[in-house]
């Protein structure tokens, strides 16, 4: 259990076994595992806590795994000012870490209005964060979200560090909607966009990525997930040697820019704009301050190489994540016409061992989960934690990104 001070009453929260999700302002939640109970319910009475000898009308949570009470002390709020929520089964939702793999959120009954939710996203930003950090990703379905302007402000309400797209030295071409919000990757469908971590092959990256689903394919389309943790332990054991080159030499990616953006390749952003350069020593300039090497090429494109970056990272659970875009760079890059022993080496410029590189696929893919999205859906992901991706589809698809730190 945990006390804490609110409104000048003694009040004791459910405890945080499973972990907690608030629905009220400065009220606990507790959240219990999926094989505990599908829904919560929501009811108002008046309640009165003996070791605090406080007593009111107030909204108060019942559970149906026990009868844990919490209550909102010193104002009563309107019952719609209340979010009740279910943690839905999702098919490929897989244990990890102590944790369902990812989390998912849906109202109980009539979805709640925009305004309702970002006062509630408002009120529970942190704990949100942190039930991304335990969960990897954090599935909300059943949301009014219709709009790329109704999903900027679900992103907003969470308070964290807008990080622009065009900043960064992603080598995607991306359309922005909004000052947050772009599409996601803009290569073709038939194309496989492979599991990373955003911009982990540059020196800067998000803590945080959001996706919003505005219209789901036709088919396929799913938006992979891989818990780079669990990733990270089971390779240890699995490729040993090559697990512990990966820590101790870091990482070097070499990539091709175009001219000219490139849309038909899912990596062809073209050098003035990864760069924000106009010019060829505007460009120099930039990669000197990074640490980059590079080679211009006859056709006005450029070959540049980052300075060693980390492969792995401590998280602040204890565990490690495998952090970088090694299985992206080796499959997707290769498939983009680029040799992978050439695209990326271990940071002494050596060459990975590729079947150790296809172990990590391999075992990648194990531990994916699909989002199986739908019109309205928003992912909440952990980047420090969690790898993303691609999968190809048919018709139209329309997913929005956005990042944050």
């Amino acid at each position: 259990d945990q006390e804490g001070q609110d409104c000048g009453a003694r009040v004791r929260h459910a405890g945080p076994e499973q972990g907690r999700l608030a629905v009220l302002d400065r009220v606990s939640l507790y959240l219990a595992g999926l094989d505990e109970f599908t829904s919560l319910r929501v009811e108002s009475g008046r309640e009165r806590f003996p070791e605090t000898g406080w007593q009111g009308n107030s909204p108060v949570e019942k559970y149906q795994q026990g009868e844990i009470l919490v209550v909102q002390c010193g104002r009563e709020r309107p019952m719609t000012d209340v979010i009740t929520l279910a943690t839905i089964p999702v098919p490929g939702q897989q244990p990890c870490g102590g944790a369902i793999f990812p989390l998912v959120l849906q109202p109980v009954g009539q979805a709640p209005d925009l305004a309702a939710t970002l006062h509630w996203l408002e009120a529970q930003a942190s704990i949100l964060k942190d039930q991304a950090a335990s969960h990897g990703a954090i599935l909300f379905r059943g949301f009014s979200l219709q709009t790329d302007r109704d999903f900027d402000r679900f992103i907003t309400a969470f308070g964290m560090e807008n990080f622009p797209y065009r900043k960064s030295l992603s080598n995607a071409v991306r359309i922005n909607r909004t000052e947050r919000v772009f599409t996601a990757n803009e290569s073709p469908p038939e194309v496989n966009i492979y599991l990373h971590h955003e911009l982990a092959q540059t020196p800067f990256y998000p803590s945080h990525l959001f996706f919003f689903c505005e219209k789901p394919a036709v088919s396929g389309g799913a938006t992979p997930l891989c818990r780079s943790d669990e990733l990270w332990s089971r390779l240890e054991k699995a490729e040993p040697e090559f697990a512990a080159a990966c820590r101790d030499r870091g990482l070097l990616y070499s990539n091709t820019m175009p001219a000219e953006d490139n849309l038909d390749s899912g990596m062809g952003r073209s050098w003035q704009n990864t760069f924000r350069a106009e010019t060829r020593a505007e460009a120099e300039q930039r990669m000197e301050e990074l640490g980059y090497s590079w080679q211009w090429l006859a056709d006005g494109g450029l070959r540049a190489t980052t300075p060693v970056l980390p492969a792995v990272r401590e998280l602040e659970t204890g565990r490690t994540s495998f952090f970088n875009q090694l299985i992206a760079a080796y499959q997707g890059w290769s498939a983009a016409g680029v040799s992978p022993d050439e695209s990326i080496t271990f940071g002494d410029s050596s060459r990975l061992d590729r079947d150790a590189v296809q172990t990590a696929v391999e075992i990648a893919e194990s531990l994916s989960f699909d989002i199986p999205w739908q019109q309205g859906d928003v992912a909440l992901v952990d980047n420090y934690v969690c790898m993303h991706g691609r999968r190809t589809f048919q018709g139209e698809r329309k997913v929005l990104a956005s990042l944050a730190r």
